[in-house]
């Protein structure tokens, strides 16, 4: 008999319309039953069916709801999921995941506490890309990385008028918005680094909160390089990872957004598969033979995701994006900053000791 997980949204926005909700309601096992919105009912014209409530104890005391979907800003992931935990409710909470190391602490320990699984949502792990490199990576083609770059980029120069993502509050920023996706996947490929040096500055004029930055990860043998701006109009190769024996350079962008923005289905056919125009360009030597193509990208899925979750919640499979990993992303976010302050290279101590 198929367990039914029963799903709560917290929050409407575009993270709820866009990378939840319509996997929420396509992945099977799970069904969409309620929506905090505390002044519309935007979900309910998409999704007729849902129940629409205006606070956070509406959501966590409905005894039907399983799991507790976090999307909205900074601030409230904290306690809208230590109160869900502290209900007994399965919680997904989007990134980032904490404003601090001490709320992620208290998150980790909680979740340990409790049978609920706490999960952050970390999709550009089931994006196009990163599928793609992970099989690069896979196949030994490079050898043993030195370097690997990545830039999340962005050409915005004007401010969003009533973007909370641009209030100079804590939790805001592009490092703490984009940098969240890059950080990990760096942790996820390689681990935790020795040391980092930051750069993270405002550059457009009427900016109030960091737009730019550019973090050095020292492995030693390894050098990672992660950027991110909002004044890149033309923007370059999104990956250069360069190995011992061979380079591969990724552009392009994972077309799942675009597509759900569009209000496109996942279920669609060929979903996440990316235009050839967009393949990413290996240069390396396989068997004594040199090879320099275009190397055929994986499909994205974020509904991967939430089909992962599903095991782990209703078949005790293992978690895949743990808490802890939501931890380490907020540590290392907490020493670019202090390294940024400080002008200075830090030690990336104080990070939790966990698989990726």
């Amino acid at each position: 008999m198929t367990t039914t997980i029963k799903v709560g949204i917290v929050g409407f926005g575009i993270s709820a319309k866009v990378f939840h909700a319509p996997f929420v309601t396509t992945v099977p096992g799970f069904e969409l039953v309620s929506v905090m919105e505390r002044h519309h009912q935007a979900s309910k014209e998409i999704y007729p069916w849902v129940k629409v409530v205006k606070t956070i104890d509406e959501l966590i005391e409905d005894p039907h709801i399983d799991l507790i979907v976090v999307t909205t800003p900074n601030e409230t992931h904290y306690p809208y999921a230590n109160a869900a935990l502290q209900m007994g409710k399965h919680v997904v909470l989007e990134k980032p995941f904490t404003i601090t190391t001490e709320e992620a602490q208290l998150l980790v320990e909680l979740s340990h506490q409790s049978k609920a699984v706490l999960s952050v949502y970390q999709n550009r792990r089931y994006v196009s890309d990163f599928f793609t490199i992970r099989e690069i990576f896979s196949k030994n083609l490079l050898g043993p990385i030195h370097e690997f770059e990545a830039h999340y980029n962005r050409y915005r120069p004007e401010a969003r008028p009533n973007a909370w993502r641009e209030d100079p509050k804590p939790g805001s920023g592009i490092l703490y918005d984009l940098g969240s996706h890059i950080i990990d996947q760096a942790l996820y490929f390689f681990g935790p680094p020795k040391r980092m040096i930051a750069d993270v500055r405002k550059q457009r004029p009427h900016a109030r909160i960091d737009d730019y930055f550019d973090l050095r990860l020292d492995y030693g043998h390894l050098r990672v390089i992660l950027k991110s701006g909002m004044l890149v109009r033309e923007p370059g190769p999104r990956y250069l990872i360069h190995g011992n024996v061979g380079s591969f350079i990724k552009s392009g962008e994972d077309p799942q957004e675009a597509k759900l923005r569009a209000g496109e289905s996942p279920l669609q056919p060929h979903w996440g598969e990316e235009d050839p125009e967009n393949y990413g360009l290996l240069h390396t030597e396989v068997d004594g033979k040199i090879i320099r193509e275009h190397y055929p990208s994986l499909p994205g899925n974020f509904g991967l995701y939430y089909a992962n979750l599903y095991k782990t919640i209703a078949q005790d499979a293992p978690l895949l994006e743990k808490p802890e990993h939501g931890f380490n992303t907020i540590r290392m976010i907490e020493l670019a900053l202090l390294s940024s302050k400080k002008r200075c290279e830090v030690e990336c101590s104080g990070l939790i000791n966990t698989s990726y």
